[in-house]
């Protein structure tokens, strides 16, 4: 998508060649109907030349005002190139996201990416714990119907309260490095109490996943047999059967000896 800047001298370019292409217009057909139009007085004809030289004309000044009013417009100021990046860098994830398999490949890139920004604090282990069951269960949510639906958004809030969570954990940290020491104190409890939070909240999560693989191996078991397994059983039972029917022809049919050699 183009910036404000490079529309403007887009809209420019295309009024005044616009502009230029109906004077022409309304020149020829001005011309025209000044030589073609007799002295005895206008005929049907020459009224259709008259009035198309005349709208031309009028489109033409149309056209040349709107070109001056948008020139007498100061242009929009050139975009950050910082900004350009970062918008080009988003046109280009929503490309990718567009394709198949897009959109796991850049949720991949982010968890890999946010797994790197956490390496070394102390957030990191109960990050990789909720990769670890957050992928769970995003592998359970497909069979997470009826009564278990309302637990997969839960679980999508709670998800991003952690995730949001850890990195407010990875912030004091970071800001524990150059803290004056009379504010160590303070920092260090915090940091202790927002490092309590995750664990607990990880584990709670952890135990909802635990919880909702119970919910769908139980929710399995109340089918008495796979209708998968029962297909292929019978597929099973047939072909046994065929091949018992063939067999029985085969032992059933009488054989016809094979005549020896005849001698002269």
């Amino acid at each position: 998508m183009a910036d404000a800047r490079t529309r403007y001298f887009r809209r420019l370019k295309r009024l005044r060649r616009s502009a230029r292409r109906w004077s022409v217009l309304a020149g020829g057909l001005g011309g025209a109907a000044i030589v073609l139009t007799p002295y005895a007085g206008l005929g049907l004809a020459d009224a259709f030349w008259a009035a198309a030289a005349g709208g031309s004309v009028a489109l033409a000044g149309w056209r040349w005002a709107d070109l001056r009013a948008l020139a007498a417009q100061p242009a929009p100021p050139p975009p950050d190139p910082a900004l350009a990046g970062e918008q080009a860098r988003q046109r280009l994830v929503n490309a990718v996201q567009r394709l198949p398999i897009g959109r796991t490949a850049v949720e991949e890139v982010r968890r890999q990416q946010a797994r790197f920004a956490l390496r070394g604090s102390g957030a990191a282990g109960p990050w990789a714990r909720l990769d670890r069951a957050a992928m769970t269960l995003h592998g359970l949510a497909a069979r997470l119907t009826g009564p278990g639906e309302p637990a997969v958004l839960e679980a999508a809030v709670a998800e991003r309260s952690l995730r949001d969570l850890a990195q407010r954990v990875a912030g004091v940290e970071k800001a524990l490095r150059f803290a004056p020491p009379d504010t160590r104190p303070a920092l260090e409890d915090a940091h202790s109490t927002l490092v309590g939070q995750l664990d607990t909240g990880v584990a709670a999560y952890e135990r909802l996943v635990a919880a909702a693989a119970s919910y769908v191996a139980e929710d399995g078991r109340m089918v008495t047999e796979d209708p998968s397994v029962t297909r292929l059983t019978e597929a099973s039972d047939l072909l046994r059967g065929v091949a018992a029917g063939l067999a029985e022809l085969r032992d059933t049919t009488p054989r016809t000896p094979h005549p020896g050699p005849t001698l002269a």
